[in-house]
């Protein structure tokens, strides 16, 4: 009889260090002192606000800026930037700051928490991470300041705080009112700030470095310096510019006539909605202009949006644009019967594809498992659950008003479905893989079978 193992990996450690930030976050946040009424809120509601913010979601069931006291909201900011970051990169910047060594064991799990194909400079990367992400949020935070000072006076400075790390880690989740940045609709500053935020913060570390070594050679070679980018670099700048602008077309084009939405703007701040909805859409969860009135072609792109999300090794969601390339080009290379799958000229393994497709595949049962059983649960509009469900998988925090609406089977549903979609499917499998002692094995025979 065969024996069964079940051990205690990397995956498992990540996604029990998500699990314990949640429950933690979740206790204090149910607190009376985090409740700005000094009333304990129900836990169901801190529970998922922690799962959201942990999971950098956005949606949530209680609004954020008028619920919480001060206090709930340092908790909340403090699981956002754990979410995004990744726990496991936090303390490991803990250890380094207090000159602990980074073991073996702690770079392997440094390693698979972002998904990185060596172990070597992994102490360095950490810290450039931390110091990177660090400098990014404080500068979103300066230039906040420049209008939210003028609106809101000295607590603009905590609002440009909060807003920066939300916007960076893509969690979409702010202290100002409960119509998200809908008040900053026409504000360039705003809309600027955000997105750039939410770009930096969602293209992906690996090609901020790889940007940046390109960029000081640039005076030795200025010709050909896009293509010293790495392959990688490569699909996940050239998709993300794709994705942006066919997005901001599309919008443009379906609200244009929209009364509800963007029908009475001026040109200028029809383009600038329509570019904030295709970036805040690539999982990051603000809204300047309501989802609820969206027109059904709207509501479709960004479902195709979200689903996607952002690029690997970032603070974003989805199943990455990397992901996305590789699929579509896979695709295309079978309908030409190409034996291999080429993008920018480099060829890409099998294995490679091979995940792509399960990524896709595992996040679609995710995401079609949810939609079922919220619509279960519920009686709201399909096109309201495909949004909110679609959403909490790919971790981005946009809702059509569905969410404080949720009963508690609904919450439930929606926390289980952001917890998947943080951890990914692929740690997901690999989470609940039970291992097996076989010595000796035996490959099955092939048979040829009609797909398609």
């Amino acid at each position: 009889m065969k024996k069964m193992k079940f051990k205690l990996t990397t995956t498992h450690r990540i996604m029990i260090s998500f699990l314990l930030g949640i429950l933690i976050g979740s206790v204090l946040l149910a607190l009376p002192v985090s409740s700005a009424t000094g009333k304990s809120v129900p836990y169901i509601d801190a529970l998922f606000t922690a799962t959201t913010s942990v999971c950098v979601t956005g949606l949530v069931t209680v609004p954020t800026f008028s619920t919480w006291s001060l206090f709930g909201k340092i908790v909340i900011l403090i699981l956002i930037q754990m979410g995004g970051l990744g726990i496991i990169t936090i303390m490991s910047g803990l250890m380094i700051s207090f000159h602990r060594r980074i073991g073996i064991a702690d770079r392997i799990l440094i390693q698979d928490a972002f998904n990185l194909n060596t172990l070597s400079g992994l102490v360095k990367f950490i810290r450039k991470v931390l110091i990177g992400t660090f400098v990014v949020e404080g500068i979103g935070a300066l230039l906040y300041m420049t209008v939210l000072i003028p609106d809101y006076g000295t607590k603009g400075i905590w609002m440009s705080v909060f807003n920066s790390v939300s916007a960076f880690c893509n969690a979409g989740m702010d202290i100002m009112s409960e119509d998200s940045l809908c008040a900053y609709v026409n504000n360039p500053v705003i809309n600027v700030v955000t997105c750039m935020l939410i770009i930096l913060g969602g293209i992906g570390y690996i090609v901020w470095w790889d940007v940046i070594r390109v960029l000081k050679n640039i005076k030795h070679d200025k010709g050909r310096c896009i293509k010293k980018l790495t392959l990688h670099s490569k699909i996940a700048i050239s998709v993300t510019i794709i994705l942006i602008v066919s997005g901001a077309v599309a919008f443009f084009c379906f609200e244009y006539n929209n009364p509800a939405t963007i029908k009475n703007f001026s040109l200028f701040d029809k383009i600038q909605a329509s570019v904030f909805q295709s970036v805040t859409t690539r999982t990051a969860g603000f809204a300047t202009i309501s989802q609820k009135d969206l027109t059904n072609a709207s509501a479709i792109v960004s479902l195709l949006l979200m689903f996607i999300g952002g690029s690997p090794v970032g603070t974003a969601g989805g199943v990455k644009t990397v992901t996305m390339a590789v699929l579509v080009v896979a695709t295309f290379a079978t309908i030409n019967n190409k034996d291999e799958v080429e993008i920018f000229g480099r060829s890409i393994s099998k294995q490679f594809v091979s995940k792509a497709v399960s990524v896709v595949c595992i996040s679609f049962i995710i995401m079609f498992t949810s939609t079922v059983l919220l619509a279960a649960v519920t009686d709201a509009d399909v096109m309201d659950i495909a949004y909110e469900t679609v959403s909490a998988t790919a971790t981005v925090g946009l809702t059509r008003n569905l969410t404080p609406l949720l009963n508690v089977a609904g919450k439930i549903i929606i926390i289980i479905t952001m917890y998947l979609g943080r951890v990914g499917p692929i740690s997901l499998v690999i989470a609940f893989k039970i291992k097996k002692e076989d010595k000796n094995i035996i490959k099955n025979p092939v048979e040829e079978i009609s797909v398609g």
